[in-house]
């Protein structure tokens, strides 16, 4: 079946080891600087407030969200967190999920306005977002280690090109899904385009925009064990470690984790999208 020679391979190393590295070399260090020091910046100020005082800032926020159900597994969750010792560590793959995932939503929800608004964009858009979703987790650990080390500088390249598709087709599903009808009577009474957008279809879609957002952070946590792999603090590494050494009670003990925080996060973001 080997009609013809398609080297890729060759093509792909000659253009990363030929020209990327040597030439762009020093604006990948200029990102990873700054997205280090921006991860390096969440996590010392999510470990430098006290546990107690972060639980109760936690439960309040999710009790007045979510109501008194997740307030009290919060409350559980947290107590669990601090008695198997995985605090800090969960700290870290915290900070790693909010730098992820404010990069997903920055550059996210205007490529999904922009995609609701222009065809042409949007057919752009899509196959690269099909691509990006599609493609196996590990291909994005090849070049994020290549270009940015190791550490969380590359996990959270990673987790954005992982978590950034639902932002973005949400964002576009919101703004389209608003009636024509209203958008028709707001052009009536003289809305201008950014009128539009702003008073009426960004309101509209926000629920819709909001569960974007929840599945991006969800998909960014569920990235937590596959960072480790690349050097990434945080719960991801418990996990790894509990692998690597067949320590099932390790495993576990991490895995939990993972879990407490996945839940919290999905019910609090989740409600409050309700609200909003």
């Amino acid at each position: 079946m080997n009609y013809f020679h398609f080297p890729l391979e060759e093509w792909t190393n000659n253009f990363v080891n030929g020209w990327l590295l040597p030439e762009m070399s020093g604006f990948f260090d200029s990102i990873s600087l700054a997205l280090r020091s921006f991860v390096d910046g969440v996590t010392n100020l999510l470990i430098a407030i006290p546990p107690e005082l972060f639980t109760i800032l936690l439960i309040l926020i999710a009790w007045k969200i979510s109501g008194k159900g997740i307030a009290l597994f919060t409350l559980i969750g947290c107590i669990y967190l601090g008695s198997v010792d995985l605090w800090v560590e969960t700290m870290q793959t915290v900070a790693i999920v909010i730098v992820s995932t404010i990069i997903s939503v920055i550059i996210g929800v205007p490529v999904g306005i922009l995609s609701a608004k222009n065809k042409i964009i949007d057919q752009i858009v899509r196959p690269v977002l099909d691509f990006m979703q599609t493609l196996p987790i590990f291909v994005y650990l090849i070049p994020a280690i290549l270009l940015f080390g190791l550490g969380g500088v590359p996990a959270v390249i990673a987790t954005f090109v992982f978590a950034t598709p639902p932002a973005v087709r949400m964002t576009r599903l919101g703004i389209t899904q608003v009636p024509g009808e209203v958008v028709e009577a707001s052009r009536a009474f003289g809305s201008t385009s950014g009128q539009l957008l702003f008073k009426v279809q960004l309101p509209l879609a926000i629920p819709t925009i909001m569960a974007g957002i929840n599945q991006t952070i969800m998909l960014a946590l569920s990235m937590a064990v596959v960072a480790s792999m690349i050097g990434a603090p945080g719960l991801g590494s418990s996990v790894l470690t509990g692998i690597s050494t067949v320590n099932v009670g390790l495993g576990l003990t991490g895995g939990l984790a993972i879990v407490v925080v996945a839940i919290i996060l999905d019910r609090i973001t989740q409600s409050l999208g309700q609200k909003l």
